[in-house]
């Protein structure tokens, strides 16, 4: 299963004459290639607008602004909007008169604007709160503005000067944190207590909000969740007047618990919201309500404490209370929700093996169907899926070798690019060949896998071997702007993935067997995998390779330094878990290590099975280690325990700190040097 990768679908012209001037991709490609998201389509669907991230070749700066695209104009170009010069631009959103409303920076704090795209004129400001907005959604009707932000709970309006914020008075500068706090830090960010993520409602007239009203009453919480809860946690009734949205109570158990839940609440009614989903104390989250208002679509887990159990898409009903388990017989998860213009049919995506597709989910009678979205071979990762007039589709696409763009699907299936806004770039370098593996993994069940490499590659090929983090998720067919293995494959290796036991995609069982067993059959995965991709593709040279990963791949790292030492030239191991007994008392979000090892730490019933500490005097492979210091998932203590093993040991090791990054490389200078310090060590350690 092989195909070849042309740079860019409406480049083929160009791309005929490759050989003669293409170039391999580099680090700096990677970092400054437009990165589009955030689509949304005007009342008529006739208008596209998104926003785009471009950043500066020389200085790595970045800006991102908003761009719009005529559907109807065959070829049509996108062009710059409501440009603000040195500010950024963001979530732009059509009001229902076809003005388009957005966030900008150019009052020095993140506020709504707005422009009229069809009369042109400079942006005004519609919010002038005291408090950044985060994130805003507007009314059906167009009369009304929602709005979110952190903001102290003592606040009634959108931000204030707060006196209890729940810290020491003084005179020093510590936070003082009770016994009843729930995060101290979360993430890359130490908690400010008393502040939390809040939706507010505003009046909205003539371009103006006012009268801003907080809709949380009476609850203590982020809303939209954090740290990547964000719109889709959100959303208006068709009526103007409700509202839904997911909160997880902020309380000492919080760091323990994955009990989001769903809450409705009458803008007009000046009631408390109304808790829909109490009686799941598991996952409840993306609430979706119908056209007509009488159906709440949302997806909901069934295990508490378990952050990749499988998300099933609910259907409730709103008059009754009645619940229905639309894909109860799906063993997909669900990742995203919206409804069909006409309230028959629901849009989902959702891991399917490499892919990360589109479903449409009949209501009545729960069917399934995959759209065809795409005229490549593959799906790739569709994401941001917007039903348009008509019965088309509006969504994103990535793949593992090309950057994400906008795409549409008329009623009758048919498949058409909308942008191409890295094509120019992309047409430069070379192609490169993206293969499938399948092969018996532990206990003799299937596992997937993917190659790539350049397509005109000759001789034989060293290999990158990249195992991903999570370890619930999965190096599927999808663009990444941190671990990319069209990038790992550029200076002439072959970059190998394996979607070990625990990875999603393939099943709930197939993701839960990972459970209290990172180091055994995820291990004999990517050893079998190691050996399957060598014999499926001969120009694959398996003795001369560096395995490296992230996060759990880093953890892995360890792990094979200790129990496959003889597997590899190099590793690479970034924001890795070292000491499973140091995490379980230092990360922030305990349901995570607490589930997957079998509880706290004093009550596993092995706790030290797979810990790599056990083995690190079986360590002989050289090593370089990578961590960011605001990492508080995977705190940078845990590396720096990986390169004073190295360096009491007398092995050959590195280490590499970025003071201002979190658990991933985000800053374009950063994700530069991470790489050439990455392609230095491969180059050191493997022969081409």
């Amino acid at each position: 299963m092989k195909y070849y990768l042309l740079p860019s679908a409406l480049a083929l012209a160009a791309a005929l004459s490759l050989p003669a001037n293409a170039r391999p991709m580099t680090e700096v490609d990677l970092a400054t290639l437009n990165r589009v998201a955030a689509p949304t389509a005007s009342p008529d669907g006739r208008w596209v607008a998104f926003q785009m991230t471009e950043t500066a070749a020389d200085s790595f700066k970045r800006s991102t602004g908003l761009w719009l695209v005529d559907r109807k104009m065959k070829g049509a170009a996108p062009v710059r909007v409501a440009d603000i010069a040195d500010k950024n631009e963001s979530a732009p959103t059509f009001h229902p008169d076809g003005s388009l409303y957005f966030l900008s920076n150019a009052s020095g704090k993140s506020q709504i604007w707005r422009v009229e795209p069809a009369k042109g004129g400079e942006p005004t400001r519609v919010t002038d709160t005291k408090a950044d907005v985060a994130g805003f959604k507007i009314s059906p009707d167009g009369k009304r503005l929602l709005a979110w932000g952190d903001i102290a709970r003592e606040c009634t309006d959108f931000g204030c000067d707060a006196k209890d914020k729940g810290e020491l008075p003084g005179p020093g500068t510590g936070r003082h944190y009770k016994n009843n706090a729930g995060f101290v830090r979360h993430w890359d960010s130490w908690e400010t207590p008393g502040t939390y993520s809040r939706p507010f409602v505003f009046n909205l007239e003539d371009g103006k909000a006012s009268v801003a009203r907080p809709l949380d009453a009476g609850l203590i919480g982020d809303a939209p969740s954090k740290p990547f809860g964000g719109g889709e946690e959100i959303a208006w009734g068709p009526d103007s007047r409700t509202v839904y949205f997911t909160l997880r109570k902020a309380d000492k158990d919080e760091p323990r618990s994955t009990n989001l839940d769903i809450y409705r609440v009458l803008v007009d009614a000046r009631m408390p919201p109304v808790n829909l989903t109490e009686a799941n104390e598991a996952t409840d989250t993306l609430p979706a309500p119908s056209p007509d208002g009488k159906w709440l679509a949302y997806a909901a887990m069934a295990r508490p404490g378990y952050e990749a159990d499988r998300q099933i898409l609910m259907l409730r009903d709103l008059e009754s209370g009645e619940v229905r388990k639309l894909t109860d017989a799906w063993d997909r998860s669900v990742g995203s929700i919206v409804w069909a213009p006409d309230g028959k049919s629901l849009y989902v995506t959702a891991q399917d093996v490499l892919d990360h597709p589109v479903f449409r989910v009949d209501v009545a009678t729960g069917k399934i169907e995959r759209l065809k979205v795409t005229t490549e071979k593959w799906d790739g990762n569709i994401s941001d899926v917007t039903p348009l007039p008509g019965g088309a589709l509006l969504y994103t696409r990535n793949s593992i070798a090309v950057p994400t763009d906008l795409w549409v699907r008329d009623a009758k299936g048919r498949v058409t690019r909308l942008t191409d806004v890295n094509g120019d770039r992309l047409v430069e370098l070379d192609a490169v060949s993206v293969e499938r593996l399948q092969f018996k993994g532990a206990n003799g069940d299937a596992v997937w896998g993917q190659i790539v490499k350049p397509a005109k590659a000759e001789g034989k090929l060293p290999v990158a071997f990249l195992v991903h983090g999570g370890p619930q998720s999965s190096f599927g067919n999808s663009w990444s702007t941190r671990w990319n293995p069209r990038l790992f494959s550029a200076p002439g290796y072959a970059a190998v993935t394996i979607d070990f036991h625990g990875s999603v995609g393939y099943g709930q069982s197939f993701t839960d067997s990972i459970n209290q067993d990172w180091g055994g059959k995820p291990l004999e995965d990517l050893k079998l995998g190691l050996a399957a991709a060598g014999a499926q593709d001969a120009q694959l040279d398996t003795a001369n390779a560096c395995a490296l990963g992230g996060s759990y791949g880093g953890y892995m790292m360890n792990w094979i330094a200790g129990n496959w030492p003889d597997g590899f030239k190099c590793l690479i191991n970034h924001a890795g878990v070292f000491d499973l007994r140091a995490m379980a008392f230092e990360t922030e979000e305990l349901w995570f290590d607490e589930w997957d090892h079998g509880g706290p730490w004093w009550t596993r019933p092995d706790a030290e099975k797979w810990n790599p500490v056990n083995h690190v005097a079986k360590w002989k492979t050289p090593m370089l280690v990578i961590h960011g210091e605001k990492d508080f998932r995977i705190p940078y203590s845990q590396s720096l325990a990986a390169f004073h093993a190295l360096q009491r040991q007398g092995i050959e090791g590195e280490l590499l700190i970025f003071p201002d990054e979190n658990h991933w490389v985000l800053k374009g200078q950063n994700s530069v040097q991470w790489y050439r310090t990455v392609f230095d060590w491969l180059g050191r350690h493997l022969k081409k």
